[in-house]
């Protein structure tokens, strides 16, 4: 039983509520009794955070495909409250991918963190690559699309672009495997990205970040995938909220145009997270450097992911952004669990893992809980 906590919510913050476990699950959200139970002090509890796009930590990288750095980037972000992940490729040669794949699916049994892969690239544009090698960029075919499929069971989100040749049908694809598809790396226009929208495409990758805004073709203005994903109720926005990546207002532009249930916040985080300043590490074969809290190419040309926490994210949300402490928390949580249609993830309610993360007052987090084992302790807080 976990109780004398302050329960966020998707509606807002209750108090006088205790939490009942068995079982890995939540049995019962009742009304705090007097039966013994694990004092939480007068934190907050939260569904554990779920983030849909990472890639690395403290120098260990998804590229690897390897268990122990699986591992590693797990027990990092248990520090930041994340009590599941999709583990994020790059762009790089298929076998490479496939490599990873082929770990993940027999290491995401013993870790319990790991809900899947987002393929992130190889079928991007080369105008809005960011970080990701220009030489494995490629337009899809159908022997790369085999074999990546015959891990559809791993595979929980692909980025790509849909203005590609072969873009279109690879959605259908995706869709009938019952993976999402997201926009990003992309420099698609308006009635492409529309046109991957009617296939199936409901996200885009990293809000701002590597994909097509506003311009001119001939003589007229028209919208990229940016206005589009803005402008698409159905539409589900990723956002790298770490105070690098997006500025302030646009982050209040975001919020304002989807509201409280359309953006899943996201860390993007590479294997700079959690390394000191100046600190050297490699993406896909890059050199990159954190510097002033994020992460970037060596000769400052690009940025590489962030260096971020998901808590690092929900605070800047609040205090920056201005947003309501259960709406951020939802975009943590909630959210990314409705985008990948879990319907045991992201919540406090009966039945639902009892995946939790007890947060202080000025947004620390205190504890990590998975299935209903501890995690992670903030031994500073307790």
């Amino acid at each position: 039983i976990f109780s004398n906590a302050r329960l966020i919510l998707p509606d807002g913050i209750c108090d006088g509520l205790e939490i009942v476990v068995s079982d890995g699950k939540i049995a019962e959200v009742r009304k705090r009794s007097n039966a013994e139970a694990i004092d939480l002090d007068g934190n907050y509890l939260a569904a554990g955070f779920i983030d849909l796009h990472i890639h690395g930590a403290v120098g260990r990288d998804t590229m690897e495909a390897s268990p122990a750095a699986f591992q590693t980037v797990c027990d990092y972000h248990a520090t930041g409250g994340t009590t599941s992940l999709l583990l994020t490729t790059v762009t790089a040669p298929i076998p490479k991918i496939v490599d990873v794949l082929r770990a993940v699916r027999n290491s995401a049994r013993p870790i319990k963190q790991i809900v899947g892969v987002h393929i992130e690239g190889p079928f991007i544009s080369k105008a809005r690559r960011g970080a990701q090698r220009e030489e494995f960029i490629r337009d899809p075919d159908s022997e790369s699309m085999d074999q990546l499929l015959e891990f559809a069971d791993v595979i929980k989100r692909f980025t790509l672009a849909p203005e590609l040749p072969g873009a279109l049908d690879l959605i259908d694809q995706l869709r009938a495997r019952d993976i999402s598809v997201s926009g990003g790396h992309s420099d698609a226009f308006d009635e492409e990205a529309r046109a991957g929208f009617s296939h199936g495409l409901r996200h885009v990758t990293h809000t701002f970040n590597g994909m097509s805004s506003a311009r001119r073709r001939g003589v007229y203005r028209v919208a990229g995938l940016l206005e589009f994903a803005l402008s698409e109720p159905e539409i589900m926005c990723e956002l790298i909220a770490d105070g690098h990546h997006v500025s302030t207002t646009l982050m209040k532009m975001l919020y304002r145009a989807k509201g409280p249930t359309g953006i899943c916040l996201v860390t993007d985080a590479t294997a700079g997270a959690g390394l000191s300043e100046g600190a050297r590490f490699s993406l896909s074969g890059l050199d990159c450097v954190v510097s002033d809290g994020v992460c970037l190419l060596a000769d400052r040309s690009a940025l590489a992911g962030s260096a971020s926490r998901m808590i690092d994210l929900v605070r800047v949300a609040v205090n920056d952004v201005k947003i309501p402490l259960h709406e951020a928390v939802a975009m943590a949580s909630a959210n990314p669990a409705r985008s990948l249609g879990s319907k045991t993830k992201g919540r406090l309610e009966a039945g639902a893992d009892a995946d939790f993360v007890v947060l202080s007052a000025d947004l620390e987090v205190v504890q990590t809980f998975v299935a209903g084992d501890e995690v992670y302790r903030n031994k500073s807080r307790l």
